[in-house]
């Protein structure tokens, strides 16, 4: 497969990996970007999920730690939402595995267009404290079940991980957009992480490719978490909804005609 793709196809790789990162950083959903890109190259679904956590796994590890140095991710507070998410990554990975290359075909873009549609369509809470929760046993199973189900949801497709993170913190934990973007980051890390080492275990990752979308993803999370922090929510919001609305058009566009 990587001896039939012309350097054209190299570059329009680069190029779209380096946006996914910027866009992931800033607002979550470049996995929108990154694998109907994978899948447009005739890769199998199984394989290019494989191959978009391998170069996912990048990004996302640039822009946690971004935030993370910049004070806006607490390791130690959300360590319940690190062994959901884990736990929910390994599931979905394995039942990913299990399901037909046929029938996910079918629907992955599906899938990719209702994470879309969700993005869009779900308000954005109006959480302006820029300080954590107070510890309790509800925040303990709320952080249980989020990072269950969204680790679950990465394993198994992936794109709009990052953008379900953002939106579901704020809701969940009244936290600002920063906040819950650095939350996110750090979860879709752990999760990325989680199901790239299984999919490397089932043999399902195109490590040419990955590598290479890896250090173009990096580079555009990099300036795109940058820009998040710097410039805040009245950057962020803009960038998310106009990026979902371009990939809910384009997806449509594919799926139906």
């Amino acid at each position: 497969m990587i001896e039939m793709i012309d350097p054209g196809m190299w570059l329009i790789l680069g190029l779209v990996a380096l946006a996914a990162g910027f866009i992931d950083a800033v607002a979550g959903g470049g996995g929108m970007l990154t694998v109907p890109a994978l899948l447009s190259l005739g890769l199998p679904p199984h394989i290019a999920l494989g191959t978009n956590k391998l170069a996912a796994t990048f990004a996302s590890s640039t822009a946690a730690l971004t935030y993370y140095k910049k004070q806006l991710f607490s390791p130690a507070f959300w360590k319940a939402s690190f062994v959901a998410t884990l736990i929910g990554a390994v599931t979905g990975t394995l039942v990913v595995n299990i399901i037909s290359t046929d029938w996910l075909e079918k629907v992955l873009p599906l899938i990719i267009l209702a994470a879309a549609i969700y993005t869009i369509w779900h308000p954005h809470p109006k959480a302006d404290s820029h300080k954590l929760p107070e510890p309790n046993a509800s925040l303990k199973r709320k952080q249980w079940l989020q990072g269950t189900g969204l680790g679950f949801y990465d394993g198994l497709a992936g794109p709009g991980t990052g953008a379900f993170w953002t939106v579901s913190s704020m809701a969940l934990y009244r936290l600002d957009i920063l906040l819950a973007s650095g939350l996110a980051k750090a979860m879709n890390f752990t999760s990325n992480l989680t199901s790239l080492i299984t999919f490397a275990i089932l043999g399902h990752i195109n490590v040419a490719l990955g590598l290479t979308m890896g250090v173009c993803l990096m580079l555009g999370a990099y300036i795109g978490a940058h820009s998040a922090i710097r410039f805040g929510s009245q950057f962020i919001r803009p960038v998310f909804v106009t990026v979902v609305v371009i990939l809910a058009i384009r997806l449509a566009w594919q799926a139906w005609f």
